[in-house]
C-alpha cells in the first residue's frame, strides 16, 4: 500500500522499528473500530464537559475518517507486536491528532478516559462481533440454503448407506444432504449465541479495570453512541481475559470441523469416473492435470478442506493466547485477533464458494445410485423381523460369497417372494419404515 505523508508520530515509528516480524498489519476492521471508539469517545467527553467542544468534534470527524478506511495506510505496525495492542491504539491516537489539528494531543485528547488495555479489546470484539455478522452468517445462510434445496431435489433418490465405510442401509441422497444443511446451520447457530457474549467489551476499565481516569458515565455512554457492545458482567474479568474471542472461535472451529465432514463426502460421492463411487457429478471447473487427459478434480471440496485445516490450526493460536492472561490483563490480543479475522475472512469465502461452484452445480447419477442401493448386502437387515437375524446373516454371507443378490439367495433358502417383494422396498427401507409382510 502506497503510504502519502506520514500522519503517525514516533510512537508508532518505534513500533514500526521494534516489530519487523510478519510484514502483516492489524486487521483493517480493529482500526476501523478504533477509529468508531476514539469518534464517540470524543463525543461523550465534550457531552461531560471534559473536552472542549470544538476539539472534540475535531478529533471526532478524524475517527469517523479513521472508520471508514480513509487513512488505512497510516496504520503501518506489525500484527505480532506488544501484546495488548498498545502500539496500535497509540498509532490511532498519534493519526487522529495529525488530522484533528496541531492543538490536539494524542494522549491527553484523542485518548481521554481510555487506555490501550481497554479501548484496544473492545476494538477487537466490536470488529469480530461486526465481520461474523456481515460476513460469515450470510455466507452460511447462502450455503445451508443450497445444501437444502439440493437435498429436496434428491429427496426420492434411494442409495446405499455407509457406516464404517463400509455397506449400510439405504438412505437417500437428500437425507445426506439435509443433514450437511443442518450441519452448517447448527454451526451458524453456535456462532451466533458466541456473539452475544464476544459482545462484552471492557471499555471505560482504563488501565487494569478499575476506571481510573475516566468519568463514571463514559462507557455506558459511548456504547450508546456506537450502538454496539454490551456492559461486561464483570469489568475485571472482561480487562483479564479474551474468553468471549475463545469460544467466538471455538465456533468457527466447529464450521471447520463440518465443512471438513461434508468436503470429504462430496469428494468420495463424486470419486471415479471408473474406479470411484461416482454417485453425483461434481462441476467441472478446470483441467485436473498437466499430463493426464481429460482428467477432472473436486477442486473446490479440495479448497474448502484446506481452510478448514488453516481455521482449526488458528484455534490452536487462539486457545494459547487466550490462556495467556496474567492477572488484570490478556497480552497475546493481537494474535487472537489476527486469527479470528482470518478465520472469518476465508470460512466466509470458502462457504459462498462451495455453494455457487459445487453445491447448485451437484447433479445425481441415479443409475449408479440405484444401482448400489439394491446390491448392498445391508438391505437384509429389513428381513430379520421375518426370519430372525441369523438366517438373515447366512443369507448375507452366501451373497457375499458367490456375489449374487440379497434377494437371490433368500428365494435359495425359503423366503417366499411375496415376503420380499414387501419387505425389500428400499425407499420404505431409507425412510425408516418397517414394512409388513
Amino acid at each position: 500500500m502506497a503510504v502519502r505523508q506520514e500522519l503517525w508520530g514516533p510512537e508508532t515509528s518505534k513500533a514500526v522499528e521494534n516489530f519487523p516480524v510478519s510484514g502483516e498489519r492489524v486487521p483493517a476492521p480493529v482500526v476501523h473500530w478504533l477509529g468508531r471508539i476514539k469518534a464517540a469517545a470524543a463525543r461523550v467527553n465534550a457531552e461531560l464537559g471534559l473536552l472542549d467542544p470544538d476539539v472534540a468534534e475535531r478529533i471526532a470527524r478524524a475517527g469517523d475518517e479513521v472508520a471508514t478506511g480513509e487513512h488505512d495506510d497510516q496504520f503501518p505496525i506489525d500484527v505480532f507486536q506488544t501484546g495488548s495492542g498498545s502500539s496500535s491504539n497509540r498509532n490511532a491516537n498519534e493519526v487522529i491528532a495529525s488530522l484533528a489539528g496541531d492543538d490536539v494531543h494524542p494522549n491527553d485528547h484523542v485518548n481521554m478516559g481510555q487506555s490501550s488495555n481497554d479501548v484496544f479489546p473492545s476494538a477487537v470484539h466490536l470488529a469480530a462481533v461486526d465481520s461474523a455478522e456481515s460476513e460469515l452468517l450470510p455466507a452460511l445462510e447462502r450455503l445451508a440454503g443450497s445444501l437444502q434445496r439440493k437435498a429436496d431435489e434428491f429427496a426420492d433418490l434411494v442409495k446405499a448407506g455407509r457406516t464404517h465405510m463400509m455397506d449400510a442401509v439405504p438412505v437417500t441422497l437428500g437425507q445426506e444432504l439435509a443433514g450437511y444443511a443442518a450441519q452448517i446451520a447448527l454451526g451458524r447457530d453456535r456462532m451466533r449465541d458466541a456473539l452475544g457474549r464476544a459482545s462484552e467489551i471492557p471499555l471505560g476499565g482504563t488501565a487494569t479495570g478499575t476506571g481510573l481516569n475516566t468519568h463514571p458515565e463514559f462507557a455506558e455512554r459511548v456504547r450508546e453512541k456506537l450502538g454496539r457492545g454490551e456492559a461486561p458482567r464483570d469489568r475485571f474479568e472482561a480487562q483479564a481475559n479474551r474468553e468471549g474471542l475463545v469460544e467466538l472461535h471455538a465456533a468457527l472451529k466447529g464450521i471447520a470441523v463440518s465443512l471438513t465432514k461434508i468436503a470429504n463426502d462430496l469428494v468420495l460421492m463424486g470419486s471415479g469416473p471408473r474406479t470411484g463411487l461416482m454417485e453425483i457429478r461434481l462441476p467441472e471447473l478446470q483441467k485436473g492435470s498437466s499430463i493426464m487427459p481429460g482428467k477432472v478434480n473436486p477442486v473446490i471440496p479440495e479448497v474448502v478442506l484446506q481452510v478448514a485445516a488453516q481455521v482449526i490450526g488458528n484455534d490452536v493460536a487462539v486457545t494459547v493466547a487466550g490462556s495467556q492472561g496474567a492477572f488484570e490483563l490478556n497480552v497475546r490480543v493481537p494474535v487472537i485477533a489476527r486469527n479470528v479475522f482470518e478465520s472469518i475472512r476465508i470460512l466466509a469465502a470458502a462457504c459462498h464458494m462451495l455453494a455457487e461452484r459445487c453445491v447448485e452445480g451437484i447433479e445425481a447419477n441415479e443409475e449408479v445410485l440405484r444401482r448400489h442401493a439394491e446390491s448392498t448386502p445391508a438391505i437384509a437387515t429389513a428381513l430379520n423381523p421375518h426370519i430372525g437375524y441369523d438366517r438373515a446373516t447366512e443369507i448375507v454371507k452366501e451373497a457375499a460369497a458367490s456375489d449374487r443378490t440379497i434377494r437371490e439367495v433368500a428365494i435359495e433358502k425359503g423366503v417366499d417372494e411375496e415376503t420380499l417383494d414387501k419387505v425389500l422396498d428400499l425407499r420404505a427401507m431409507a425412510h425408516g419404515t418397517r414394512p409388513k409382510a
